[in-house]
């Protein structure tokens, strides 16, 4: 299974792709909103916090919180790493960052990007601005993150491949319309906000690796906060700058398509239920080779040592993504599929932060395995599969696969997202803060409390 987006361009109803994604932003009433998809909501707001709170230590997440508060301005919103409040463009733009300075965000693979990461800064900012309550919140960032894998599908896989980072640029346009429906717009004012987030929205997958890939999805956010603020006031753009002629499409690489595809089932069925939380601490492009190279290990009781050589096959567009051969940092690190199949071939955590760090990319003992790692790709895999050969010194060789998308109960995936945000936050703060976004009619943001005791 690839990425879902339509194949051929056809532009001649293009114009109401914009009205569509408003209406639903506009006009949806809570009650529509299944469980299904407010229980998804909520675990990524608890795992959004987990890696927000441990990412707010990381360089990045400083020097943009430090940029930030020597700025200053009406507190009005909580950021991660200190006391003081924000204005809520800002506070957006540092939680933002927090949020994917560890890259261990979620992830939706329609549109092969991290929607929490843009869209729940973006809308606890506003949310804590304007007072709204926690469930008022949940469902505003529920609908952005839906619209973001959305439109996210609709640009397609031309639009990555181009070099944009759908997290910043399909990120934007989820975030702005979350902000929209805080703030109450009506549908010609979400319009407006939504085509000044199309000039605004940017993001460069040749960041990855270094600190711009983080500082995406706070510019997001950012955006997201200054466009629909903008619009609430009466600031006006071209409505149709998704679709028009020189617009974003057409200036970013999308695939210019038709999006009946895409708009099916808007507002019944929700994109956001397909997403994927980060079990490993690292890109989530590495995560099938990481779990099929642990099934292989696992199969044989298989000795690091005893290994002679590794070949991972996974579809071809990771090669531009998560294919740093020797990295020499731990940011570097994350996007390694060598170094990473090292750590998993030598039984590492790669669920800890702290095995990402400087000194794996110089310990011994894992580059004597990642020298015998070799990267091939196969088309017919999906986006989301890896099939690994593991061969010993004796000549035999095991086989092992994963498919990120194999269905995970319900029940599952609470146990695994509750059980990585407790070991971020600890297992007394992260039960807290469970309990604390279940508090619907208490004002949104209330769990910062907890985080502080």
């Amino acid at each position: 299974m690839t990425m879902s987006a339509p194949q051929v361009a056809d532009r001649v109803d293009s114009p109401s792709l914009t009205e569509a994604i408003v209406q639903f932003v506009v006009d949806t009433p809570s009650e529509a909103l299944p469980e299904s998809a407010r229980h998804m909501a909520r675990l990524s707001l608890l795992d959004w916090i987990a890696v927000a709170v441990a990412g707010s230590d990381e360089p990045v997440s400083k020097i943009v919180r430090n940029m930030a508060m020597d700025d200053g301005g009406t507190p009005a919103a909580t950021i991660f790493g200190e006391q003081a409040r924000l204005p809520a463009r800002a506070a957006a733009m540092v939680n933002g960052t927090a949020s994917h300075a560890l890259d261990y965000d979620d992830t939706n693979f329609v549109y092969l990007g991290h929607p929490s990461v843009a869209v729940i800064p973006a809308a606890l900012a506003v949310a804590e601005k304007t007072g709204a309550t926690v469930s008022d919140f949940i469902e505003a960032a529920l609908i952005g993150m839906e619209v973001t894998s959305r439109i996210g599908a609709w640009l397609g896989q031309l639009h990555y491949e181009a070099g944009f980072h759908q997290t910043a640029t399909s990120g934007t346009f989820g975030s702005t319309m979350a902000v929209a429906r805080l703030l109450g717009l009506d549908r010609e004012r979400a319009q407006h906000a939504l085509g000044l987030a199309t000039t605004r929205a940017s993001g460069l997958k040749s960041q990855f690796g270094t600190m711009g890939k983080p500082f995406h999805a706070g510019m997001a956010a950012a955006n997201a906060v200054e466009a629909a603020t903008l619009a609430s006031a009466g600031f006006v753009s071209n409505p149709q700058g998704l679709t028009c002629s020189q617009g974003f499409a057409d200036t970013h690489g999308g695939q210019s398509t038709g999006h009946a595809d895409v708009l099916q089932g808007l507002g019944t069925t929700y994109k956001l239920e397909s997403v994927l939380h980060k079990f490993h601490a690292c890109c989530h492009g590495t995560h099938a080779p990481i779990e099929a190279l642990a099934k292989a290990r696992a199969s044989r009781d298989l000795d690091a040592t005893d290994i002679d050589d590794v070949k991972i096959t996974v579809h071809p567009r990771w090669l531009g993504v998560c294919n740093i051969p020797s990295p020499a940092t731990g940011l570097e690190a994350k996007f390694s599929f060598r170094l990473t199949a090292a750590m998993a071939l030598t039984g590492a955590d790669t669920g800890a932060l702290t095995t990402f760090d400087d000194a794996s990319c110089t310990d011994t003992a894992l580059l004597a395995v990642r020298d015998r790692v070799s990267v091939q790709t196969d088309t017919d895999l999906s986006d989301t599969a890896a099939q690994v050969h593991v061969r010993d010194r004796a000549g035999e060789t095991i086989f092992a696969e994963h498919d990120l998308l194999t269905p995970m109960p319900r029940a599952e995936r609470e146990t695994r997202v509750r059980a990585k945000a407790a070991a971020l936050l600890g297992n007394e703060v992260a039960d807290s803060v469970w309990d604390a976004i279940g508090e619907s009619a208490k004002p949104a943001g209330h769990w910062f409390t907890t985080l502080r005791h």
